[in-house]
């Protein structure tokens, strides 16, 4: 099974990546195994969303994987303050 034209692995490396440079961006102070998470699930809801919305903007690929990781992880972690407060 793959996740928008990458394997598994790759997905969770990337989605690591992903993660990473959305906790920089949001300063916030999330570890590893939580940059993995925000990124793989950053990605899919993302990508839930836009197909909602019928848009495909980022593509098939690993750059859309990061992209589409980031973006979603940075809407993530928005949403869990917005919960928090």
């Amino acid at each position: 099974m793959e996740m928008n034209g990458v394997g598994w692995v790759a997905a969770i490396i990337i989605g690591g990546l992903a993660g990473w440079l959305a906790e920089m961006v949001m300063k916030s102070n999330t570890g590893i195994l939580m940059n993995i998470i925000l990124g793989i699930v950053g990605a899919i809801v993302l990508n839930a969303i836009l197909q909602a919305l019928n848009i495909g903007i980022f593509g098939v690929g690993w750059i859309a994987y990061l992209i589409t990781g980031f973006v979603g992880a940075c809407i993530l972690i928005a949403v869990g303050r917005l919960v928090r407060r």
